[in-house]
């Protein structure tokens, strides 16, 4: 039972690391919601993120979402007062592109381009919020989160915002720690009976689908398993040594930019209050689409051309 051991360690040291980011963003965020920093720069933004659907101070979470990680994000919505319409679009956002100096970074040491993965990722995001938005036409009501305190008086000096900040930021670990350690125990349990390398064979029809080589599939594997950041070392192994082409690295890459740790990404916004399926069937569904798309126009070269070389 090493792995379950090695899984709760991995998870409980992966809570201390996200509640060092959560902890003190959702404090910050509550109280600069109660001076006139924040509502100065929100009427600044606000004529733009109303084209996404969203109100101005919206625009934390995307930039602490999208230059942090995801968990910086989910802990600057949980600061916030937000419609479920606009949790939700901002979930979708989130998932397209998050943790972008990282995760392009993993993209650049495969050899594909920065400015397509950075394109590809923000065109996303802009694009499925403004449908999103024009769309639906529920979802007003206030998005309840989960165990979060309900704010329902507004609080009178620094004590109680601070008191306040202090219970959303202890709450919204608690709840994303009650994820996320189950998670660490349940990938190091794949880990341990070999799963990925299983799943790569099984996808081998789906990489046909998407007009790639069969060698695509471990990398594929990976990154829907365990995202770009977390899965770095296994797609960047893979694609040195089983010989993906550029053409194929590069499809892959926008397959997975798209819709990659679908497990994780998608129980982390649970604590929301949102329904997480849709969020789920929108990033395969665009991912499939985009990545078909791309190999249709793409055509193939020959065995001998394109073969990526790892940078180092």
């Amino acid at each position: 039972m090493s792995w379950l051991k090695e899984g709760l360690w991995n998870g409980l040291k992966t809570t201390w690391g996200l509640g060092k980011i959560i902890f003190p963003i959702t404090i910050i965020v509550v109280l600069l919601q109660h001076t006139p920093v924040l509502p100065w720069i929100t009427e600044l933004i606000e004529p733009i993120m109303g084209i996404f659907g969203l109100r101005g101070e919206a625009a934390i979470p995307l930039v602490l979402g999208n230059f942090l990680n995801l968990y910086a994000g989910i802990a600057g919505i949980l600061s916030m007062e937000l419609t479920v319409k606009e949790v939700f679009i901002l979930a979708v956002m989130m998932s397209f592109a998050h943790n972008l100096l990282i995760e392009t970074g993993v993209a650049s040491k495969v050899g594909v381009k920065i400015s397509v993965i950075l394109t590809v990722r923000i065109a996303l995001a802009a694009i499925s919020a403004i449908i999103i938005n024009l769309v639906w036409q529920g979802g007003s009501e206030i998005a309840q989160y989960g165990m979060a305190p309900v704010e329902e008086v507004v609080p009178e000096g620094w004590m109680a915002i601070t008191l306040l900040g202090f219970e959303k930021a202890f709450y919204g670990v608690v709840q994303l720690a009650m994820i996320v350690i189950p998670l660490m125990i349940a990938i190091q349990f794949l880990r341990h009976i070999h799963f990925l390398e299983k799943l790569s064979r099984w996808m081998r029809p789906f990489t046909r689908l998407l007009g790639v080589e069969s060698n695509a599939a471990l990398t594929l594997a990976a990154g829907l398993i365990f995202g770009l950041a977390y899965g770095a070392g296994v797609m960047i192994q893979a694609v040195h040594e089983d010989g993906v082409s550029h053409r194929d690295v590069t499809i892959s890459f926008i397959f997975l930019v798209a819709c990659h740790a679908v497990v994780e990404d998608t129980l982390l916004f649970i604590p929301l209050g949102i329904n997480v399926l849709p969020l789920l069937l929108i990033r395969l569904f665009v991912a499939l689409i985009l990545a078909i798309i791309v190999s249709r126009m793409w055509k193939k070269r020959t065995p001998v051309e394109g073969v990526v070389g790892v940078h180092d």
